[in-house]
């Protein structure tokens, strides 16, 4: 049986106890129905599985004892990082839960010209929060114990060129590479740019162009935001990756 996965942002040992946060005690005792006895599985980002048993419930809290540790060796050796384009509400978070499904290494949020979604900073702390959530959610789900990190919300052409990636990718029916002429850089990690719901403008493509980017094309067809960042992940782990 496939024991409940959930991350703990604590330090986790075997031998050790601890208080769970109320948001995870309150998944597994009175969503899931656990009690004193039963097992379930924690992790905190450090790449490890915790097997843990709950020991104790209250209306106060819930300990469990962490039991032991296990190795899990699930990460591609492609180091993706993903510039997205900030989409609206729902769209964002598709984006986010299954781009850590398909094994991003990081997610940087930008805002571009044609961006639609304006955050001010009050704003933007509480959908990086939100955006983290999701994330985390998504690694609970696929297996993931490393949790794929996530900026603030950034300009287009600062995080461009801060990128240090050794391929440097944005989707465009027109460019000059073709998937199937990729080639593995010496150091694998590559960067692919996906437009906002209103696409790149010239001054966006000129930014990416002169941070070092290239157009991949991915076919004919133009792909919607919560699309063209996915089948790009999906395409380069093919190609490069694990997949």
């Amino acid at each position: 049986m496939r024991l409940t996965r959930c991350f703990v942002d604590a330090p986790l040992k075997p031998g050790s106890d601890l208080a769970l946060p109320p948001d995870v005690a309150n998944h597994l005792v009175r969503v899931l129905r656990l009690e004193a006895g039963d097992e379930a599985v924690l992790f905190n980002g450090d790449g490890n599985d915790y097997a843990a048993r709950i020991a104790e419930t209250s209306k106060r809290e819930v300990r469990v004892d962490v039991l032991a540790a296990r190795e899990v060796r699930n990460e591609s050796p492609l180091r993706i990082t993903l510039l997205q384009g900030i989409a609206r509400g729902e769209k964002m978070d598709l984006i986010l839960q299954k781009a850590t499904e398909l094994g991003v290494h990081a997610i940087v949020p930008v805002n571009s010209q044609r961006s639609e979604v304006k955050l001010d900073a009050q704003r933007a702390a509480k959908r990086l929060e939100h955006w983290r959530s999701v994330i985390v959610s998504a690694c609970e789900q696929s297996g993931r114990t490393l949790v794929p990190g996530i900026s603030a919300p950034a300009n287009l052409a600062q995080a461009a060129q801060a990128n240090d990636c050794a391929l440097k990718l944005t989707l465009d029916p027109e460019g000059g590479c073709k998937l199937v002429s990729l080639r593995a850089p010496e150091k694998l990690s590559v960067c692919i740019a996906i437009g906002p719901e209103g696409g790149w403008s010239p001054h966006d493509r000129d930014a990416l162009q002169n941070a070092g980017f290239s157009g991949l094309q991915l076919g004919p067809r133009i792909l919607r935001t919560e699309t063209a960042g996915l089948a790009a992940i999906a395409a380069l782990q093919a190609k490069l990756g694990d997949l």
